[in-house]
């Protein structure tokens, strides 16, 4: 099968998962993005597909891995 590849990115109150090119929907959190992307991920392993999820680190000081305030 293909590879699916999942990446999240944006700032705060507007997080995206990109896939196959195309980002359709807004998170207010890194972390409702992450979920989105591996429910997404979990029906293409299902399928057969190779995964990648992509999820950027803190970028601010204060910022938690999931882009909450710490």
């Amino acid at each position: 099968m293909g590879l699916a590849s999942y990446k999240i990115f944006g700032t705060e109150g507007d997080w995206h998962v990109e896939h196959d090119g195309k980002a359709l929907n807004t998170y207010a959190t890194k972390e409702a993005a992450f979920e989105s992307a591996v429910a997404a991920a979990s029906l293409a392993i299902r399928q057969g597909h190779q995964i990648i999820v992509t999820v950027p680190g803190a970028d601010t000081p204060g910022e938690t891995a999931t882009g909450s305030p710490a």
